[in-house]
């Protein structure tokens, strides 16, 4: 797998990932009432139109997701056991139909577990920025992350 062990992660390093995603208008439809959120702000455009922002809003907690999702090959791909909760998330600026989304990820700290010898915790902070560089999203999230099988060679 991609991903990387605990050992691999230091302290303030930036990945700075090569995917991106345009958002359309059917992604925040189908994520919006996948997840049973009715909310007219993302799912009727007549009703969005007369707010403040003029057109819907796309999902912030698929913007959420879809950060996360981005920072999975560079870091947690098949070595993640499993997330253990995310804290700060703030979406700063909205997103709409048609913004390209990528995302970075700063790895702030990371510890060895206390319970199980195989595994650490690595503390990442990822934003997720628009086409034109503008933040839309953040939040921390700790990674509960396997450590290197004993004797494997690292790349």
């Amino acid at each position: 797998m991609a991903g990387l062990h605990y050992e691999d992660f230091e302290e303030g390093r930036v990945f700075e990932h090569p995917l991106t995603r345009t958002v359309t208008e059917h992604d925040n439809m189908m994520f919006s009432l996948m997840t049973m959120n009715p909310q007219p702000l993302h799912v009727d455009r007549h009703f969005a139109a007369q707010t403040e922002w003029g057109q819907p809003l796309f999902n912030s907690l698929a913007t959420l997701a879809i950060m996360i999702g981005m920072s999975v090959t560079d870091t947690t791909l098949g070595t993640t056991i499993g997330n253990l909760g995310m804290t700060e998330v703030k979406f700063p600026k909205p997103v709409f139909h048609g913004d390209t989304l990528r995302a970075r990820t700063r790895v702030v700290s990371k510890r060895e577990s206390k319970s199980r010898p195989d595994a650490g915790l690595v503390e990442f902070e990822h934003e997720c920025l628009n086409q034109d560089g503008v933040v839309v999203a953040t939040c921390r999230r700790m990674a509960f992350m396997r450590k290197r099988p004993q004797g494997a060679v690292t790349a």
